[in-house]
């Protein structure tokens, strides 16, 4: 009988189980890591899935008229105000950009509102050929300058505006157009004047690399002015929202 009493009073073995928090805990856990892990899975295919039509937006909004028309027009604007200084610095495009801008914006936009802008342009254009010749060879020749001078002129321009003579390291265009051209006129034409006594050869090329570089310099701003007419027109024409 003691026996089967000290038997009953004995402890419970440990069960070799968990307990049934944690059990619970596991699965709470469990459940909270997966509930995120698809969270940011739905995240990452959203993610990538606007990721892959965002070069499609993109080119959708840029297509419309109402966003590049506008980008289109000052980059018009700013190859114009190029155009006016090429048409003011020797050797460069100038109202040449401004009829081809305006060509342009007219075969964006159509032309009906371009009629008066674009024959302005063409008319100044064409003026500027003609100041050209006029300002060049017409004043080289009222002061008796040769073909070689004329030719010496250009070459010495043409030298000048890149800073490749001897005398100019710096290579500023301006400075080496002024003098490349006055020294390009004055070998020349000191070349071709042999029959002459060398101070009536000297003073005949200084004549004639100065008339040219004054008839150049004229003829520039003329063209400069025509230029930026053309531009002013295109402007008051075209401004948005007139």
């Amino acid at each position: 009988m003691a026996l089967f009493v000290m038997a009953q009073a004995s402890p419970p073995s440990p069960s070799p189980f968990p307990s049934q928090g944690i059990v619970q805990l596991y699965q709470q856990l469990s459940h909270w890591v997966s509930h995120w892990i698809g969270i940011v899975g739905t995240y990452l295919i959203q993610a990538g899935h606007r990721a892959a039509t965002l070069p499609s937006q993109i080119a959708v909004t840029m297509s419309a008229p109402a966003v590049w028309h506008p980008v289109l027009y000052w980059l018009l604007v700013l190859v114009m105000v190029c155009g006016v200084i090429g048409a003011v610095v020797p050797a460069l495009p100038g109202i040449t950009l401004i009829v081809g801008a305006i060509v342009v914006w007219g075969l964006v936009v159509g032309f009906a509102g371009l009629k008066w802008t674009l024959g302005v342009a063409i008319a100044a254009l064409i003026l500027s050929f003609a100041i050209d010749y006029l300002a060049g060879v017409l004043g080289a020749q009222r002061v008796g300058a040769s073909q070689w001078g004329q030719v010496g002129a250009f070459i010495g321009m043409f030298l000048g505006l890149f800073g490749l003579l001897p005398l100019l390291p710096t290579g500023i265009p301006l400075l080496g157009i002024l003098v490349g051209t006055v020294l390009g006129a004055f070998i020349g034409e000191f070349l071709h004047r042999r029959e002459l006594k060398l101070w009536q050869r000297i003073k005949q090329s200084a004549k004639v690399g100065m008339a040219i570089v004054v008839g150049t310099l004229v003829g520039n701003i003329l063209q400069g002015i025509l230029a930026l007419v053309s531009l002013v027109v295109f402007l008051v024409t075209t401004w948005p929202g007139s």
